[in-house]
């Protein structure tokens, strides 16, 4: 009796001691930052806080994403009544862009060695940049006056040989090395000023390098793991996830103004697996995908309308423009690209009806072309619509409907071979009448007809004129 009570001890601890183990959520961010993984991420964030989890890890790897969808993410973070930590890793992994915010907004911001994290900079802005001789190139701009290099300015104050040799010293400013992203336009301005004061105010939520960030975002700065643990940017480096919990135990965070301390000596961790939701969003949110089911979806419901009744175009056509909807309204669109592509397919589909030389065909293939560029109103990488796939399906579309005007112009020029004009010269069966009125059948059809003569049931006569629904017969004997 002693023995199984003892056992029965043993397994009540052993039960007790896995109950009081605290759950870390580990959530993974990879690729670009979209609409499914901000959809993804907010929902198991706010799991974590049904389920009551102790503490939440982001796992993460990405090259940026959308505003939009970072900013989603940002906010869940930000609201959280659980402590989350960003983790760049493993080695190799990078918070570029998008991640950069995301990675100040956490309340524990980790790298692994080999990581780097930065160029915040909004890619609408980051293209190409003026060349500093513009303004020399430009006739309009105002000239300057140069002055020889032998020739000083005679309004400047004598140098002393040391403040000469100051002077020619070069400069090795490493904080200033990187020239800052000019904003040529109010719009551009607006953007940029707007995203520093954002990545500025989560860095001041717990702590961090302000002027970074801010660096981060005007001069497209980056850094690696190590210079950012130097320059106050994330709280430690950890070569795992392991080396996280236990550099986080014990630390202060501010969660949701709060001052709450980390307790996290006992964990078990939960990898969450994406669901069925996320793998969804991500094939159907892709604009290349997006792009392809809107064209599925328009041409499955005109062959529907060409022939009804048949069913399958119809019914596949109205679930790949729900579908196609659905993901647009998810990404940023163009309103201009999406009307100019609409327009094209609008005057491809005029020109079978009308022929117009090609012109209203010719119109539809360059506003299709302009409007597929145009449909993705973003310079994100991975959220442009391929080149490849613009100029097969512009091919493509073209080719469908110059076929259907070639096959159009061929059936015009061929004989009639319907219609009541064909009933002139065919012998028809007298049913009954005559002479004046009686009934003919012709091809199986009863049809109304004038005669002077005399006929029988059964005979044969020839229609020999049409009178709106009356025939006129004659006997098919010669007299």
């Amino acid at each position: 009796m002693k023995r199984l009570l003892l056992c029965f001890w043993i397994v009540l601890l052993c039960f007790s001691h896995s109950a009081r183990a605290d759950d870390v959520w580990v959530i993974e961010i990879k690729g670009g930052i979209g609409p499914a993984i901000s959809d993804y991420v907010s929902r198991e964030i706010t799991l974590a806080q049904e389920q009551q989890a102790k503490f939440i890890v982001l796992k993460m790897d990405t090259p940026g994403g959308l505003d939009t969808s970072m900013r989603q993410i940002i906010k869940a973070i930000t609201t959280s009544a659980i402590p989350i930590a960003t983790w760049v890793g493993p080695a190799g992994s990078r918070a570029a862009s998008a991640g950069t915010y995301i990675l100040f907004a956490s309340h524990i911001a980790s790298m692994a060695p080999g990581t780097n994290l930065g160029a915040a900079t909004p890619v609408s802005l980051g293209g190409p940049q003026r060349d500093k001789d513009d303004e020399t190139n430009n006739p309009f701009a105002p000239k300057k006056e140069t002055q020889s290099p032998e020739q000083p300015p005679d309004n400047l104050p004598e140098s002393s040989p040391d403040q000469q040799t100051a002077s020619e010293q070069p400069v090795s400013n490493k904080e200033n090395d990187s020239e800052k992203i000019a904003a040529k336009t109010a719009m551009e301005k607006k953007v940029m000023n707007d995203a520093a004061a954002y990545i500025q105010s989560l860095a001041k939520l717990h702590g961090r390098n302000e002027l970074w960030a801010e660096k981060a975002v005007r001069e497209a700065a980056s850094l690696d793991a190590e210079s950012a643990l130097t320059k106050n940017v994330i709280d430690f480096i950890a070569p795992n996830i392991d080396q996280l919990i236990a550099q986080a135990n014990g630390r202060i965070v501010a969660v949701n103004g709060v001052d709450v301390e980390l307790a996290l000596s006992n964990v078990a961790y939960v990898e969450r697996q994406q669901d069925w939701r996320f793998k969804l969003l991500t094939v159907i949110t892709n604009p290349n995908v997006a792009y392809i089911l809107m064209l599925i979806g328009i041409y499955g419901l005109l062959l529907e309308f060409y022939n009804p009744g048949v069913g399958l175009p119809g019914v596949l056509g109205g679930i790949c423009l729900i579908l196609a909807m659905y993901s647009l309204q998810l990404l940023p669109v163009s309103y201009a690209g999406l009307g100019l592509l609409l327009l094209g397919i609008a005057l491809m589909i005029a020109e079978t009806f009308s022929p117009s030389f090609g012109i209203l065909g010719l119109g539809g293939i360059v506003a299709f072309v302009l409007g597929s560029v145009m449909l993705m109103d973003t310079e994100t990488p991975g959220y442009q619509i391929a080149v490849p796939l613009i100029v097969g399906l512009t091919v493509v579309s073209a080719l469908f409907f110059f076929v259907i005007i070639a096959l159009l112009l061929k059936v015009r020029r061929r004989p009639v071979t319907t219609g009541v004009q064909l009933l002139q010269g065919q012998i028809a069966t007298v049913v009954s009448g005559f002479p004046g009125e009686g009934k003919v059948m012709v091809d199986g059809e009863i049809w109304q007809a004038r005669s002077g003569c005399h006929y029988q049931r059964g005979d044969h006569v020839i229609v020999t004129s049409i009178s709106g629904l009356w025939l006129d017969v004659e006997s098919t004997k010669k007299e």
